[in-house]
């Protein structure tokens, strides 16, 4: 695989801005260009605040056969992909986001290195009250936390309980992945006080009780991975189970779209998570990016942006990413694409009510 460009090659490269944009460090741009928020204050006011959270799990120095350094690289190479656009104008839906939207970037958490090598139960557990506090902030700010991150539970149960603390009827779900995360253990640990990689949906379930099975909308699992009596406890208690063959042999992505409102059926919110595992094998680049994670029969990039941008137009309380394909800089920009389509969508939405539709 060829080595990622620097970022001196990335900012030599199909940019409109040169060097006139906020930075986070000499080599992080904010996402977008945004105003840069370092500290609460800063955040006050906000639609949408980013926040990177650089988390890779387990012991030693790969993640699923893939070296930790490509993993923790996702929060500073999605930024960098972002500053190649003008801006956020989306020219197929005529919308310039920040006309509607204000969006900030509150950084990275600063996670210690040894939670992503040494693995640590008290590591794990310190990197994700960092980032509930962050999450909580956002919230408490009355704006939309948006988590990139790369593994649980930093970049999943540590957005969804926040979420569901401060919203107290029923929550919906909209969760894109590969895998059910739903085990009763996490692999990586076997701790039960982690929500790790194998469990953090289980164990949001079980920790916040106005997260209801009926409105979890789950898209995108396949294959042969998984326990047949947590998969069929799931569908029985009322999960709408939307997996690649379905969606393939069925439903289309109107199909997926309309079943999306399954998460707003009687709920006072919505969280949606992102595994962007569940982009399957090599996707549009060459060779199998994603290591051990990688699946066939994924989903397109255009079927994950879509849904990121019905997501938004429906509403949404909180939002994270995840296992990002590393060292691909095409995979950097469909999260860029997903991330500002989902603003496009939060735009509209505020256009429509604003026009009493």
């Amino acid at each position: 695989m060829p080595s990622y460009p620097t970022w001196e090659q990335t900012l030599a490269g199909k940019t409109w801005r040169n060097v006139h944009f906020p930075r986070i460090k000499e080599d992080m741009p904010t996402f977008l260009g945004v105003p840069y928020a370092i500290n609460e204050e800063d955040i006050q006011g906000a639609d949408v605040v980013i926040i990177g959270a650089p988390f890779a799990a387990g012991w030693g120095k790969k993640y699923s056969g893939v070296d930790k350094m490509e993993w923790l690289a996702a929060t500073t190479r999605v930024r960098q992909q972002s500053i190649r656009y003008r801006g956020g104008y989306v020219q197929e839906l005529d919308i310039d986001v920040f006309e509607h939207l204000k969006v900030v970037d509150y950084g990275d958490v600063k996670i210690s290195p040894e939670a992503s090598y040494e693995g640590t139960v008290e590591s794990i557990l310190e990197a994700q009250a960092l980032v509930e506090t962050r999450v909580r902030q956002v919230i408490a700010a009355g704006a939309i936390p948006v988590v990139i991150g790369q593994n649980s539970p930093v970049a999943s149960y540590a957005v969804g309980r926040p979420v569901a603390e401060h919203y107290k009827g029923k929550i919906g779900m909209v969760s894109l992945d590969t895998h059910w995360d739903c085990w009763p253990y996490d692999w990586a640990t076997m701790n039960d006080h982690i929500a790790g990689s194998t469990n953090w949906k289980d164990k949001l379930l079980r920790d916040c009780p106005n997260y209801a099975i009926p409105n979890l909308v789950e898209i995108g699992e396949r294959g042969m991975l998984e326990d047949p009596a947590m998969v069929r406890r799931m569908v029985k208690e009322g999960c709408c189970f939307m997996p690649m063959w379905k969606i393939r042999t069925e439903l289309g992505i109107e199909g997926v779209i309309n079943n999306l409102d399954r998460a707003y059926q009687g709920t006072e919110a919505v969280y949606s998570h992102f595994d962007m595992d569940v982009l399957g094998g090599a996707g549009p680049t060459e060779g199998d990016i994603l290591g051990e994670l990688a699946e066939p029969m994924g989903m397109t990039d255009y079927e994950a942006i879509r849904i990121a941008y019905e997501v938004g137009r429906r509403g949404c309380a909180g939002f994270s990413f995840l296992c990002i394909p590393p060292g691909s800089a095409i995979m950097y920009r469909v999260i860029v694409y997903a991330l500002t389509y989902f603003l496009a969508g939060l735009a509209q939405r505020k256009i429509d009510k604003a026009a009493g539709k």
